[in-house]
């Protein structure tokens, strides 16, 4: 039996190892341009506490238990190894080494992490030259998109967010601006510095020089005025939702559009890891699809692929958005007037239909309808489907266990199995997707499915895949 002072030892043990882990994520991701992650939870920029907390995530999956110190061991023998750029899921390997061999023996994780990374291009950045990258709208999503680009700026990482564009221009518009961006009420404050430079009308965010313009329409800029060109445009205001609108970005300086919002027409609407592969060179303008369709996509794709989906409704229980009113006021849709934090306010969808944009063999097999209720951020889609083949629920929840950890969903899918947490525990998860297995229903060929999603963090996530894609940036994973 293990005794008090034991348990402290092994955690204390259990830190020393995380510290000395630290230099080397570090040194990986700026000099090499290697994401390392445990269990898919980045280690870059993490404290020691958060290391421990990300190899815990052994116990949830299907693998024993993986130490910090095993861990420590295969990481010293990838910094040997000197890879190009990639993202490296530290914890499978670690697991996957100690199927083979003795993770303390030095020779064998020598030859075994070289075998894993020996089809790995040895270059550290994956594009000849930075792609400039220019947020039009500074809003919620639009923030968070500034905090992932600005935490992964790096000498091998070859995005560049350059210019925010806005309305405005009022006295002390720049630095509200940046304080914005400084605090935020739901994800916490930003990860590093932030300086106002008023005199350049810009932002410089942990070194990143970022110009701030202000424009009533698209047409007004010429993007070669502020060095800027080939930029890919990420429209976060979502005015803009079909090719002519969105057209009107390609001006001066610019080649490519993403749009963070449902479109119409013949846009491509664009699910990462479920129909990527669609994005050509050719295509000008591209569409991330909604925070929505983005959680339920990946695991309509997945429960489809091995049970095959007749039919089915999608509930959207969602967190009220800047869209609606603080308190009972004019709004020109139907029951938004209402007070958003004093009513669950029953609206309409379309994510439920738009799954079929990214995932054909769905068209027509879905509805979809929308509560929004009194929380700021993480909703909650539950899917009532109709499955071709029947099964129970323990063989179900084995299967997206499986898919969330060793899928090639596992980026999309998170898998909890917790009977306690609530919305607020999912704040700042990356997987725009997180299955709650406690709360599957399975009776043959009927099952309901309940799916939370980070509706800000979570989605734009996905949005930077799709810009990466975008950008011809396919970063390789090992493990």
């Amino acid at each position: 039996m293990t005794t008090a002072n034991e348990h402290l030892q092994q955690y204390i043990d259990e830190q020393d190892a995380a510290e000395r882990m630290l230099p080397l994520v570090g040194t990986l991701y700026r000099q090499r341009g290697v994401i390392v992650t445990v269990f898919g939870r980045k280690l870059m920029s993490s404290s020691t506490i958060e290391i421990i907390k990300a190899h815990r995530l052994a116990h949830q999956t299907v693998h024993d238990s993986v130490s910090v110190e095993q861990t420590m061991n295969v990481l010293r023998a990838i910094v040997a190894a000197n890879p190009g750029s990639c993202r490296v899921d530290l914890g499978l390997l670690t697991h996957r080494a100690r199927q083979v061999g003795s993770v303390n023996d030095d020779d064998f994780l020598h030859e075994f992490v070289g075998k894993a990374l020996q089809n790995i291009p040895n270059t550290v950045s994956l594009l000849d030259e930075p792609r400039d990258i220019v947020l039009y709208g500074f809003g919620r999503i639009g923030r968070i998109m500034a905090r992932l680009l600005i935490e992964r700026t790096t000498s091998t990482n070859p995005l560049r967010l350059r210019a925010i564009v806005v309305r405005g221009g009022r006295a002390g518009d720049l630095r509200k601006r940046a304080s914005l961006l400084r605090r935020d009420s739901i994800h916490g404050p930003f990860n590093g510095d932030v300086v106002v430079d008023e005199s350049n009308s810009a932002i410089i965010a942990n070194g990143n020089f970022i110009k701030v313009i202000y424009a009533n329409q698209p047409e007004d800029i010429d993007y070669r005025d502020y060095g800027i060109d080939d930029a890919l445009i990420v429209d976060n205001t979502g005015v803009f939702k079909d090719e002519d609108q969105l057209s009107r970005h390609l001006v001066p300086g610019t080649s490519r559009v993403l749009l963070t919002a449902p479109a119409g027409g013949s846009i491509k609407n664009i699910v990462y890891g479920v129909n990527h592969a669609d994005i050509h060179d050719d295509d000008k303008i591209v569409c991330a699809a909604s925070c929505t369709t983005n959680a339920i996509t990946p695991v309509l794709k997945a429960i489809n692929d091995q049970f095959g989906i007749d039919s089915g409704h999608v509930e959207t229980v969602h967190s009220y958005t800047n869209d609606q009113n603080l308190i009972d006021n004019y709004h020109s849709a139907e029951r938004r007037g209402r007070s958003a934090p004093l009513n669950m306010v029953l609206t309409s969808t379309g994510a439920a239909k738009a799954v079929s944009k990214a995932l054909p063999e769905l068209e027509g097999k879905l509805t979809g309808n929308a509560i929004r209720v009194p929380t700021p951020n993480v909703s909650m889609a539950v899917c009532n489907l109709n499955l071709t083949k029947a099964t129970d629920r323990n063989s179900l929840n084995a299967y997206m266990r499986e898919m969330a950890f060793n899928g090639e969903l596992k980026q999309q899918i998170d898998y909890s199995f917790s009977t306690e947490v609530v919305s607020s525990d999912f704040v700042g998860t990356p997987e725009p997707a997180i299955f709650d297995s406690v709360a599957t229903i399975v009776d043959g060929k009927r099952c309901v499915l309940y799916v939370w999603y980070d509706n800000e963090y979570g989605y734009s996530t996905q949005v930077l895949r799709v810009l990466q894609s975008m950008a011809g940036l396919h970063i390789p994973n090992v493990a």
